[in-house]
């Protein structure tokens, strides 16, 4: 059955990078038709309120997908990917960091040829998403304490704006996509969607799921959707690191070790290189009530050079106004609901997992091995441990130490390195950072799955934009990268439409 007649785009995903992608391209005159599995964002006070994410995971806005066992991470993890228009953009804290330059030279070194710092600035600078540092209404006492003692302990710069030079190491407020004085996200479907959804040349399915991708020799025809097949001469794939791969290996693209006689296209690299930003969680007791002033409950962030060496920071905190007693009260660590926490994270994670198919079927959740943990030279598992240490310094400065009754996670008994790692493992998270699961590269590159002009190998009119296509994660939060990402795609798209190919 065909649902929707025939469109100059078709994009399937109406999250962080699919409503921007839509809004460029509508805004110069294609005709594009953009898939969702979720409803709309409009008028949901539950998403527009930013200070309400947390009460969105593992809502019916989330698919909330489950990883496989771990042998050295914490296998209880979900990992959230919100249903709903804006993506993850509807569902996260919007802290959205500009990478530092070392970070695209990353991706110029693994065969990303043009996506340097200075290429991709003029794209930041015209962001419609409203990136602002943690307005003065917001601050409160106990993240300035943390600041302060950031600077006090570990001798890291004060930054007032993180997002206004290249990025350095540092303590401060976060920049958020938000409008301070409304305390609505700036999600890419409020910044760049909204004031489009009346254009007589975008047509919005939400509500829609697409399971496959109709092939025509070396061309994809059309989706086929849970409302039907939707045509168009040229698809972008923006599903997600999750869902982008999904939904590639169940229409057969991808390694054909795995898919057999289902394949259609060998593509290795699909799945291949799944990421993440773990980080553990040390959790402190306080000495009096939190304070109700906040943008989001994660307003405060601290980069540290553990190498001075280095070009960039190699440990990341975010302090957290929340009990993250979800993952330590399995440990038999208590519940205290007057508590407040540190996270150390991994910037520029070592191990490598993958994402494959449990079965053929549509409906089943794929298997996300996230291998957390299993890098050879155990950098990943030393960050942390260093990460916990270094929280510990900060604790102990003035003026955080006067916010602290006592610690509750890991506690202060435990000191040794292989204690801190057991803990530190055991009571990790995620962040919700999965990337690189349809990777960038070189054409001589054997698991790149789409070439520096996001290009899709073996098929002439698909492209990917999304957190998939990532060669490396970026050293902060990816908000920003995936609304580069995003940007760049239309723009090539303008540049090259793939008609004559």
């Amino acid at each position: 059955m065909e649902a929707h007649g025939s469109y100059d785009v078709v994009i399937v995903g109406g999250g962080t990078a699919g409503a921007v992608v839509a809004a460029r391209l509508v805004e110069r005159g294609a005709t594009v038709c953009l898939i969702e599995g979720g409803p709309s964002d409009v008028g949901d006070e539950r998403v527009l309120r930013l200070r309400n994410w947390i009460n969105l995971l593992e809502s019916e806005l989330d698919y909330d997908y489950p990883i496989t066992e771990q042998p050295r991470g914490n296998s209880r993890i979900r990992h959230s990917r919100a249903k709903v228009l804006g993506g993850c953009s509807s569902h996260n804290t919007m802290i959205s960091f500009l990478p530092p330059p070392a970070d695209f030279a990353d991706w110029v070194a693994a065969g990303a040829d043009g996506w340097t710092y200075d290429a991709l600035l003029p794209l930041f600078r015209r962001l419609r998403t409203n990136i602002v540092p943690v307005a003065p209404r917001h601050r409160n006492a106990l993240t300035e304490a943390f600041i302060a003692a950031s600077v006090e302990a570990l001798g890291v710069p004060l930054v007032e704006d993180f997002n206004a030079k290249p990025f350095v190491e540092g303590a401060g407020f976060a920049p958020v996509g938000y409008h301070p004085e409304t305390g609505v996200r700036s999600s890419s479907s409020v910044a760049y969607l909204h004031p489009l959804l009346d254009h007589p040349n975008l047509t919005l399915l939400t509500e829609t799921w697409a399971y496959d991708l109709r092939l025509d020799g070396d061309r994809v025809v059309s989706v086929a959707t849970s409302g039907g097949e939707v045509h168009g001469d040229q698809f972008v794939l923006c599903a997600g690191a999750i869902d982008t791969p999904r939904l590639l290996l169940l229409a057969g693209i991808g390694p054909a070790a795995d898919l057999g006689a289902r394949t259609r296209i060998d593509l290795p690299g699909v799945g291949a290189n799944l990421l993440d930003h773990p980080e553990s969680i040390i959790m402190w007791e306080a000495t009096r009530p939190l304070p109700a002033e906040s943008a989001m409950d994660a307003d405060a962030v601290l980069f540290v050079r553990r190498d001075t060496a280095q070009d960039r920071p190699d440990l990341m905190f975010h302090i957290y106004q929340l009990p993250f007693t979800v993952n330590t009260e399995p440990l038999g660590y208590p519940v205290v609901d007057n508590c407040f926490g540190l996270t150390p994270n991994v910037p520029r994670p070592r191990s490598r997992g993958r994402l494959t198919l449990a079965d053929d079927r549509p409906e089943t959740k794929p298997l996300l091995d996230f291998r957390y943990f299993t890098d050879a030279e155990g950098y990943d598992d030393r960050t942390v441990v260093d990460g916990l240490r270094l929280a510990r310094e900060v604790a102990r400065a003035a003026p955080l130490r006067d916010w602290i009754a006592r610690e509750i996670a890991p506690g202060p008994a435990l000191t040794t390195d292989a204690e801190l790692s057991a803990y530190g493992r055991a009571a990790h998270h995620t962040v919700y950072h999965p990337a690189s699961t349809c990777r960038m590269g070189a054409p001589d590159d054997p698991l790149a799955v789409v070439d520096p002009q996001l290009r899709l190998r073996g098929l002439a009119n698909v492209r990917i934009a999304d957190a998939s296509v990532f060669p490396t994660l970026p050293s902060v939060n990816p908000m920003v990268t995936v609304l580069l990402v995003a940007e760049r795609c239309a723009d090539l798209m303008t540049a090259d439409p793939m008609t004559a190919t």
